[in-house]
């Protein structure tokens, strides 16, 4: 603001008489109740003497200082707002980081640098994990793990994917290995292991799904299923016999099953029979204790010189497979466990319709009407591939060429097949739950029907005592 022209106030006053000695002179204002702010930004001043005081240089006077802002305060429930907010996204942000943590666990897998060559055949645990919708999804259980159905996210391939369990870390890589291997079986008649994955101690394995589920489903399954014709069940064990062939004598090394038997024969969306869980019962052995006899299979389908080698062979997979013969001609697993301890086990009941002259009379009343000739084929096979002494048994490759017609079916049995049998039943039984040390394991899979609620699906250990009370 410029100075006035004129003074707006004039006045001259001595104060000589009203102050005395050393006297300050300064500047006071007041607006009353009003909030106002006053700046002096030049003065001049005379002191002593009359005259006038020196007239200020306006261009050198300090700018007017602009008016401060008033500091806002907020609320206090503002302020407690913003405070549980900020804890809540603390919150958030820690539940999130932990569900990462969770879920990279939840889907972690075990991977080291020699499995680097099996690459190609792992499948991420986090595609399995979406494919069976979390592992919900069970169509069957046996003596090596659960089974779930699936369908692959990224190629929408349906799959069979088997949890098995293998804890110890002894022969992991062997175990490996041997999956790796069989990935590269090829067969129409077997179930393709498609790949694996694994973590925690425990193996996923991949396969194809088989629409129609195992054999032992539509042989014991009652009245729920309609019964299968004899035409169907000769294709499924000619089925079974081409992929067994192929495993023993097709691949670049002997594969031995260890485990034939009607639940391990699945069937596709036409009904043609797949041999599965080829090799598991091998990939068993990978880590065992050195000091432990272990013996996989199953009750009835055991060879009796398993008792005194506990080594399986391609003749022990013959034995299992002249058990599954008869069962698939019989309708009836090979030892039935009834309340009747006098009741014959089913290679002594087709025995007896073999010496009556009337070996077909013991084929599954279900099937109806058939070749008589073809199941009578089948029934002997089924009793020579039973035979107690493995040198008397057939190859694999034999008993496809009489199954296919191309070699005669044999006119009699061999004249010590029935008392080899006869032998076997009185004597094998004990002597191969007796004929180990008492400190070994005994290992056997057994398999449940809807009727016979006391067999143990899947794999158990039990000590020579154990097993002795079971019977």
């Amino acid at each position: 603001m410029l100075r006035p022209a004129a003074p707006l106030v004039s006045c001259t006053v001595n104060l000589s008489s009203a102050v005395a000695g050393d006297t300050y002179v300064g500047f006071s204002a007041a607006n009353g109740a009003a909030a106002s702010s006053h700046y002096v930004l030049g003065w001049s001043f005379r002191l002593g003497g009359g005259g006038r005081a020196q007239d200020l240089d306006l261009a050198k006077l300090p700018r007017l200082p602009s008016p401060s802002k008033p500091k806002k305060t907020l609320p206090p429930l503002i302020i407690l707002t913003i405070l549980l907010l900020s804890v809540v996204i603390l919150l958030l942000a820690a539940a999130a980081v932990a569900a990462l943590v969770v879920r990279s666990r939840r889907y972690a897998e075990e991977e080291e640098e020699w499995e680097i060559e099996y690459g190609p055949h792992r499948i991420s645990y986090k595609d399995l994990h979406g494919a069976t919708k979390g592992f919900r999804d069970v169509i069957g259980a046996g003596g090596f793990g659960s089974v779930y159905h699936g369908v692959l996210p990224r190629s929408g391939v349906e799959v069979a994917v088997k949890k098995v369990s293998h804890d110890s870390r002894q022969g992991l890589r062997e175990f490996v290995s041997e999956i790796a291997s069989m990935s590269r079986l090829r067969h129409r008649n077997l179930v393709q292991l498609l790949g694996y994955c694994r973590r925690r101690g425990e193996l996923v394995l991949v396969y194809d799904y088989m629409a129609n589920g195992s054999l032992d489903k539509h042989l014991f399954a009652g009245g729920e299923r309609p019964a299968l014709s004899w035409e169907k069940r000769g294709k499924i064990v000619r089925d079974v016999a081409a992929g067994l062939l192929y495993l023993h004598e097709g691949w670049e090394q002997v594969v031995v099953h260890r485990d034939i038997k009607a639940s391990n024969v699945l069937l596709d969306a036409d009904m043609n029979g797949k041999l599965s869980d080829f090799g598991l019962a091998r990939l068993y052995d990978h880590g065992a204790n050195p000091q432990t006899t272990r013996i996989v299979g199953t009750l009835g389908y055991l060879a009796p010189e398993l008792s005194k080698t506990g080594k399986a062979t391609t003749s022990t997979d013959v034995f299992a497979f002249g058990a599954f013969l008869l069962e698939v001609a019989c309708g009836r697993r090979p030892m039935e466990f009834t309340v009747d301890d006098d009741s014959p086990g089913l290679v002594e009941l087709v025995l007896e319709h073999w010496k009556a002259g009337e070996i077909t009379a013991a084929r599954d009343p279900r099937i109806g009407d058939c070749d008589e000739d073809d199941l009578e084929v089948v029934l002997k096979l089924g009793l020579l591939c039973s035979h107690p002494d493995p040198r008397r048994r057939p190859s694999m490759r034999q008993v496809v060429q009489i199954l296919e017609g191309a070699a005669p079916a044999p006119e009699t049995l061999p004249e010590d097949l029935e008392c080899g049998v006869g032998q076997f039943y009185d004597e094998s039984f004990d002597e191969f739950v007796t004929g180990f040390p008492s400190t070994s394991e005994i290992t056997t899979s057994t398999t449940q029907s809807t009727d016979e609620q006391q067999r143990l699906v899947g794999c158990v250990q039990l000590s020579t005592a154990d097993f002795l009370k079971t019977t």
